[in-house]
């Protein structure tokens, strides 16, 4: 991944931008909000799912928590949290009115007494009726741009609103940023008020549409969240979503999305779907519109996510429009279309793949191979068959090493950045690539019970100097393989810290373990295991930490596990029964040094360092001027400075394929440098060059040894 493609994906994940509530004056007639035509009541199917739930989840969850009441504080936190994120509905007042309840949740699980969620569930309605209203009231007043204000974009740690009056001006500011922010992309004052009166009135009717299932799955999703984050609870409509989006059945784009505040925000582009391919849409982007082909664009701002994933959904082959609020702009920055042909995942995409890097070394090319795996992918039909020829990226792997030892290559990087995990038999077998048999992963239930992934398989497909590289979004299964290496001194990690998602979940259907009810009651996704490393500590929330850090924005804390809502904590068990294949710390120390001497002195770091500190700057920001000379000088300072990083990373054209650079190959266009990766590949250079007599960066097996012999 390049810098800029680095710095996108972390900005979306930092900031949050405000809520597109976008009125304008004189272009809107008021019209009665909607409300729900019945209260809404949980159904019998809801409280028996509850009991059934609540029984299963407090017998075989991997941390176990009682239903008290801390668990009871808790959950009335995350429930307010999961219906009103950026504190904008709710006032101080009506906290304090709900805080009767704040005790009685655990009770309200165990005897499925569900009715204080949905109180508080249509207080919430009533008061995103009354936001949508006095919203739309604003149309009527206009604004002045000229006024020195600062709005403040992200409440989510801010105090509630004392009462309505200050919750009115919150949305005067609101509503003003979100109309400076279309006028300053170009729109004309008709359009934007047509544009956002509509989209306005969606919001209220939407929320307005909830319905009882809806509130029951908000109700047990803030029960599970407080015990853990990875565990969760599917109502049957989710549950038919996410059997279809595992079939396949029907085409998209290949993005996983959530949502934050009103917005629909990009989580992660799928490896080797149709968004990846295309490479315009990014983590962090936030989705504003959807379009079928060359239909007019139908506002999303507001809508539930999964109205929002149906628009995007379609037949394969088709063109949706997308209009996204980049996470790379400014707070003010306007919004762009993004066309994508809708089509499956593509296991060729998908699959490992290799480049050669040549470093110059004297009078002599160094010669680094590189395979980068996206996914631990395995065809588990062809395995369990045991046909001759099934898919696994360890089988890929296993053959890009044999093509790249052709090449006659000094040594080889893993790069496992971006890769969120997959089959854990393959992470164990992939690791067996390059280890002589030995334990790979130790697995520890909710009993107490470790069970050991092992490698059996004799001898390595490459023993000789090894790097993995890895980022903040390698998880699970690259994290079971990037500790393992580490555990075994088998060869270096370079990157940033890793996710740190140590823990296994299965999902439990039930509708299976109740067999007496009629109607469809959902599955639960239960967190029921966790990985252990073979050294003993774990890869959870703390992830792998890299031998050698390289240049990262933030502070890793931030990030990954660890940042969230009630983590699950790192721990440590015996370890397992293994010997390390090499001590590599006096050679990584000074491979250290080399690397921080270049980013003193290379002007590609040195300049990725730059575009660092300038996110950072960014990161703790939670306001945005109201004065329009302010906001589009600010949009022409990041203009500049877009257009001046664009310019120094584009080499002349006789040096592209010099050998110093390393191109991503969907990179070719902008000509921008995976500086990463080309620093990995340095670093790996640079051990080869410490480990002159070879001893503890190459390993040659007894097996092969005997042979040669």
């Amino acid at each position: 991944m390049n810098s800029r493609r680095l710095l996108t994906a972390l900005l979306g994940l930092a900031l949050l931008l405000p809520a597109a509530l976008f009125l304008m004056p004189g272009s809107a007639t008021l019209v009665d909000q909607p409300v729900a035509e019945t209260r809404l009541e949980p159904r019998p199917e809801h409280r028996f799912a509850s009991r059934l739930a609540t029984r299963f989840i407090s017998g075989y969850h991997y941390h176990r928590i009682d239903l008290d009441a801390d668990m009871s504080s808790r959950i009335f936190d995350q429930y307010l949290r999961l219906l009103d994120p950026n504190r904008v509905y709710f006032t101080a007042e009506d906290i304090a009115d709900l805080e009767r309840y704040r005790a009685h949740l655990s009770d309200a699980l165990k005897t499925a007494d569900l009715e204080p969620a949905f109180v508080i569930f249509e207080l919430y309605q009533r008061r995103v009726a009354q936001r949508v209203e006095h919203a739309r009231g604003l149309l009527e007043q206009g604004f002045d741009f000229t006024l020195d204000e600062e709005y403040r974009f992200d409440r989510t740690e801010a105090p509630w609103a004392a009462d309505r009056d200050e919750l009115d001006e919150i949305w005067r500011q609101r509503v003003k940023n979100d109309w400076l922010r279309l006028r300053l992309a170009g729109q004309e004052d008709e359009a934007i008020g047509t544009t956002l009166n509509d989209r306005y009135r969606n919001l209220g009717r939407r929320i307005a549409e909830f319905n009882s299932e809806d509130v029951f799955q908000f109700f047990m999703n803030a029960y599970t969240r407080s015990i853990e984050p990875h565990s969760a609870f599917m109502s049957p409509r989710s549950v038919d979503n996410f059997e279809i989006s595992m079939r396949l059945s029907l085409d998209g784009i290949g993005a996983m999305l959530q949502r934050e505040t009103e917005y629909t925000t990009v989580m992660e582009i799928v490896t080797g779907g149709p968004a990846d391919m295309d490479g315009r849409l990014q983590p962090g982007d936030r989705i504003i519109g959807v379009a079928q082909g060359d239909e007019e664009m139908v506002d999303v701002v507001g809508w539930r996510l999964d109205d929002v994933v149906s628009l995007i959904r379609g037949e394969r082959e088709t063109v949706v429009r997308l209009e996204v609020l980049p996470a790379d702009s400014a707070l003010s920055g306007p919004s762009k279309v993004i066309d994508i042909v809708r089509n499956q995942v593509r296991l060729e995409e998908q699959a490992a793949q290799s480049e050669l890097i040549e470093l110059p070394d004297g009078d002599k090319q160094r010669r680094i191979g590189v395979i980068r795996v996206p996914v631990f992918y395995v065809d588990f039909q062809g395995r369990a068959r045991n046909e001759p020829n099934y898919r696994s990226s360890t089988r890929d792997v296993r053959r890009l090493i044999n093509e790249l030892k052709e090449e006659d290559i000094d040594g080889l990087v893993i790069d496992l950045r971006g890769n969120g995990g997959g089959a854990l038999i393959e992470a164990t077998t992939m690791t067996g690539l390059f280890i002589d048999q030995g334990p790979v992963v130790q697995v520890r239930d909710s009993r107490g019970r470790v069970s050991l992934e092992t490698d059996r398989e004799p001898g390595m497909a490459w023993e000789g100097p090894l790097a993995v590289l890895v980022d903040r979004r390698s998880a699970s299964a690259s994290e079971i393989f990037a500790g393992a290496i580490q555990d075994y001194g088998r060869g270096v990690i370079l990157g940033e810290p890793t996710f740190g998602k140590g823990t296994v979940q299965n999902l439990i259907d039930l509708d299976d373990l109740s067999r007496s009810q009629d109607a469809r009651l959902g599955q639960i996704k239960l967190t029921m295991a966790q990985f252990y490393r073979i050294a003993g500590g774990s890869t959870q929330a703390k992830g792998v930490v890299p031998d050698i850090i390289l240049p990262t924005p933030g502070d890793p804390a931030d990030f990954g596990e660890s940042a969230l809502d009630f983590a699950l904590p790192w721990g440590e068990i015996d370890p397992a029964d293994f010997r390390p294949m090499a001590d590599l710390s006096s050679l990584i120390e000074r491979a250290r040094e080399r690397h921080l001497s270049r980013l003193d002195t290379e002007p590609e770091l040195q300049q990725l360092l730059e575009e660092i500190a300038e996110w950072e700057a960014m990161q703790g920001r939670t306001t945005v001027s109201l004065n329009e000379a302010v906001r589009r000088a600010e949009m022409e300072e990041s203009e500049n400075r877009r257009q001046a990083r664009f310019a120094r990373n584009r080499p002349p054209h006789d040096t592209v394929n010099g050998p110093d650079l390393s191109l991503e190959e969907d990179d070719d266009e902008n000509g921008e440098h995976d500086l990463f990766l080309t620093e990995s590949a340095r670093i790996l250079a640079d051990l080869i060059e410490l480990d002159r007599e070879g001893h503890r960066l190459a390993h040659r097996t007894e097996l092969k040894l005997q042979a040669e012999l």
